[in-house]
């Protein structure tokens, strides 16, 4: 499994394109950039009126929109830590809302809503993961 791993590293370092920024659009960016900061822990690196960006590799930019969100996300964020649980309760502490709890072999999920119902995914990692980064 090691030699496995390591010729997908080799691989995905290889690559010619990066993932340099995320962007959510949402109609209030510097509302949205209060619980952003708070849950990644990170700093606004610029604020542009209707564009605001977080700091953070890849970096987060909340894009003013004039339409609400409708429907499922069709892309979600999937975040990290080693405590699934303390990390729900700090997210939702924050705002978050819980919208539904997973597993499969290994791997646990919560997804939640942030404050304009942007869907995002706690991961508790699996052993896979861990080998991984």
């Amino acid at each position: 499994m090691a030699a496995r791993l390591s010729v997908l590293l080799v691989t995905v370092c290889g690559m010619a394109l990066s993932i340099g920024m995320v962007t959510i659009d949402c109609s209030d960016p510097q509302s949205l950039a209060g619980f952003w900061t708070a849950a990644l822990d990170t700093t606004v690196a610029g604020d542009y009126g209707d564009f605001v960006l977080l700091t953070g590799a890849p970096a987060l930019g909340l894009q003013r929109v004039p339409e609400p969100r409708a429907g499922k996300n069709r892309v979600h964020l999937d975040l990290y830590a080693d405590d699934r649980g303390a990390e729900v309760a700090r997210l939702t502490a924050l705002g978050a809302a819980v919208l539904a709890e997973g597993n499969a072999p290994g791997l646990w999920w919560t997804v939640l809503a942030d404050l304009e119902g942007n869907e995002f995914w706690r991961r508790q990692p699996s052993r896979i993961a861990r080998a991984v980064s």
